[in-house]
């Protein structure tokens, strides 16, 4: 999500200064931006001058220290609380009082991760979807300590980086994922009960209601071990039983099966560009 986001900022004349503790992440994000703008130019899409000068405004730091200057900071950290919210108190040391924080959370509270910065008028969530360069939706989320102004100044700064925002309140899980995950995890339950296969279930989900994707697909492409995760934050929150995670992904998840990044989930990707539906 960080190189995504960092790619559509610069795409769109801002300069980014992408941050990171390990040198081999920042090294990796920043070749998956330049194979991602080198494709554009290769369509058509791009000029060579516009990779260019996309490139020349990004800048990778391993210090938090360097993030000093920024204006308006976003945060794509993995989906632990602890993790996000010792980030945001190290940067509300670092940060100039002014500066926006932001989460790219998807299912955090935003208002808990606002309160490890003692600047909650400055804090949102602004959420984005991966692959963040194609996907137009961000979810713009206030807390009840958000400024109006700054409310307003991040969802018009999603509309200038070509994103098409959404506004709403800080309940866990925000819109998509409220809607969501109910739906993938009651994939999951069916398939364990028999009703079809992992490629029928997919193909009945893609053909019958007409999704870009089957919801075995799409687990595997978002990642097992976050919706794992996913599911305890929503669970923790409602207590209802369509959010739980049901047995077979928590044994997916145990098993390091966790979708197209480790090479198998519900499909194996041995052959990426023919993935085959697993025995489970």
């Amino acid at each position: 999500m960080g190189n995504g986001i960092t790619q559509v900022f610069a795409r769109h004349g801002y300069s980014v200064t992408l941050c990171d503790v390990e040198p081999s992440v920042l090294e990796r994000a920043l070749e998956r931006v330049r194979k991602n703008l080198e494709r554009q130019v290769s369509k058509g899409r791009m000029t060579e001058a516009e990779q260019s000068a996309t490139l020349a405004r990004i800048s990778t730091v391993g210090d938090r220290a360097a993030l000093a200057g920024c204006d308006f900071v976003v945060e794509a950290a993995w989906e632990r609380l602890e993790t996000k919210s010792e980030l945001f108190s190290a940067l509300a040391r670092i940060c100039r009082p002014g500066v926006i924080l932001a989460s790219n959370t998807s299912s955090i509270s935003i208002t808990e991760l606002m309160t490890a910065t003692e600047r909650p008028e400055r804090f949102i969530g602004l959420h984005f979807f991966n692959p963040v360069p194609l996907m137009k939706l961000v979810e713009v989320v206030r807390t009840v300590a958000t400024a109006h102004e700054v409310y307003e100044t991040a969802y018009e700064f999603a509309k200038k980086l070509g994103k098409v925002p959404v506004r709403t309140s800080d309940k866990t899980g925000f819109i998509v994922n409220r809607l969501l995950v109910p739906y993938l995890l009651d994939a999951i339950r069916a398939y364990e009960e028999g009703v079809g296969s992992i490629d029928d279930i997919d193909n009945a989900m893609k053909l019958g209601c007409g999704y870009p994707m089957g919801p075995f697909t799409l687990l595997d492409f978002v990642g097992l071990e976050t919706t794992y995760y996913i599911t305890h934050v929503m669970y923790d929150e409602f207590k209802e039983r369509r959010f739980a995670s049901p047995p077979l992904l928590k044994r997916l998840v145990m098993a390091g099966w966790y979708g197209r990044k480790t090479g198998k989930g519900f499909y194996d990707y041995s052959d990426p560009n023919n993935p085959k539906p697993n025995r489970l």
